[in-house]
């Protein structure tokens, strides 16, 4: 071919790439806020946005990364200063109160840029110190008001605590004193930064210390207990407020999942392993930044204690899968076998760093999870996944399964399907939305659920970051 005629093949040839990728991307427009009404902004974010939206080829998949990502930071973070000391009040989306655990989730990808931006190092203190406040407020409550609320909208809940209107709902669930100490923790470990680690802490330790010893109910069921007048079955507890009974065994009762439903028997196994891990994460924070061994030492005991109960009480012998992990259990010999998407969840524990991903117990339970033998888990024409309780309806999938069996596969095949269901059942928002019927994903929960947004953001810098990108960029 004459030179000349190959230069002029080649720019034609270029441009009509460039075009028909103008023209994909053209089909999907940002759906981020205006930039004049963000609630947060970050240029390492942004920074990390180019780069990933730069290596997908994928123009769907680009397009709700840059939506997914940065939306806690841009719908959901209220970031301010309070007596010289960082202070960010975190909404869970479409509610406008602070969860002690979609807070501490929600921010927990953005930990990794800390040190790219002073800015936003600072806001992720500042969520730190507010979530130690609140723990000193009321350890046994998992959601917050900013400022005290007249007539909250759960003030009318009966338990052995007046109402208090910094209080949004006080339901006592093991993950809400959990996920404090792992995005504190994740912190000084990326940062170095000890300030956090002050007289709130502190107490909030003393607080949680205090709460888990006493929901392990050795001598009674304890002063917690908690009842609503509801029509929903799982938004109460039974026997006025206490629950089902449960043997005294070292585990700790929860009241609640981290679904906020209520436990049908109160050791929740996924969440007394989240305990183990966490207690010793605080046992070295204190040691090593607060030289408080008397503190570190009470941590360090209770973990043991609960890690050798679950060890004897943890798993049941099935006859299809072989030894499984139980969802719940009661000490009495009587066990939930099932799981819930909302994390802590079986399947989420090597996620969480509470189990090894390897351990041939959590394969089998993995294997039984995401079966027809576990009842919440759903198969149909647009998706497959574990529903929960929750939405109060069957044939509802959470996206959240579906990406911890991403974030907890050994399979590059099964990691491709996960992210290929996430993108076919979005509805055409470019979210991730709470749940997506089984047969149709135009009929979802939540549109606005900033928890399964940015962990999408995170999933996806994850296969990135472990080499994997040509997954990504072999989805059609």
């Amino acid at each position: 071919m004459n030179p000349r005629l190959f230069i002029l093949f080649l720019l034609f040839s270029t441009l009509g790439a460039l075009s028909l990728k103008a023209q994909i991307s053209s089909d999907y427009v940002s759906q981020r806020k205006p930039l004049e009404k963000r609630f947060f902004t970050s240029q390492a974010i942004e920074d990390e946005i180019i780069r990933i939206t730069n290596l997908l080829t994928n123009p769907k998949l680009r397009w709700m990364f840059e939506n997914c990502f940065p939306n806690t930071l841009e719908t959901t973070v209220h970031f301010r200063m309070t007596d010289s000391i960082p202070d960010t009040f975190v909404y869970t989306g479409d509610i406008h109160a602070m969860w002690l655990r979609d807070s501490g989730a929600q921010v927990w990808p953005y930990v990794q840029f800390a040190n790219r931006d002073p800015k936003l190092k600072q806001m992720l203190a500042g969520v730190i110190n507010r979530q130690f406040i609140c723990l000193t407020i009321d350890p046994y409550a998992n959601a917050f008001n900013d400022g005290p609320v007249k007539n909250s909208r759960w003030a009318s809940d009966v338990t052995n605590e007046p109402a208090n209107p910094l209080v949004y709902e006080r339901k006592w669930e093991i993950d809400s004193h959990c996920y404090p100490i792992r995005l504190a923790y994740e912190y000084w470990k990326t940062t170095g930064d000890t300030d956090i680690f002050g007289e709130t802490w502190i107490r909030a330790m003393e607080n949680v210390l205090k709460t888990m010893k006493e929901q392990q109910r050795k001598e009674d069921p304890g002063e917690y207990f908690f009842l609503r007048i509801t029509d929903r079955q799982l938004d109460t507890k039974n026997n006025r407020g206490w629950g089902n009974p449960v043997k005294p065994v070292g585990l700790i009762a929860s009241s609640f999942r981290p679904s906020d439903d209520a436990t049908s028997y109160e050791f929740l196994i996924p969440s007394n392993f989240m305990a183990v891990t966490t207690l010793r994460r605080a046992a070295e924070i204190l040691v090593s930044v607060n030289k408080n061994s008397d503190l570190a030492g009470q941590c360090k005991a209770l973990a043991d204690e609960v890690e050798t109960a679950l060890e004897k009480y943890a798993v049941y012998e099935h006859p299809k899968y072989g030894p499984i992990y139980a969802y719940e259990v009661d000490g009495f010999g009587n066990y939930s076998l099932m799981d819930d998407p909302n994390v802590p969840s079986l399947l989420a524990m090597p996620y969480l760093g509470d189990v090894d991903i390897n351990n041939p117990v959590y394969q089998n339970t993995r294997r039984f999870i995401w079966s027809d033998d576990n009842p919440y888990f759903f198969k149909g024409r647009a998706g497959e996944g574990i529903g929960s309780p929750h939405i109060g309806r069957y044939d509802m999938i959470w996206p959240m399964s579906i990406m911890m069996k991403a974030f907890t596969s050994r399979d590059d095949l099964e990691i491709k399907m996960c992210i290929e269901s996430l993108l076919n059942t979005d509805a055409g928002k470019g979210f991730i939305h709470e749940s997506f019927h089984k047969d149709d994903p135009n009929e979802f929960t939540r549109e606005w659920f900033a928890w399964q947004n940015t962990l999408f953001g995170e999933l996806i810098i994850k296969i990135i970051n472990d080499g994997k990108l040509n997954i990504l960029n072999s989805i059609d």
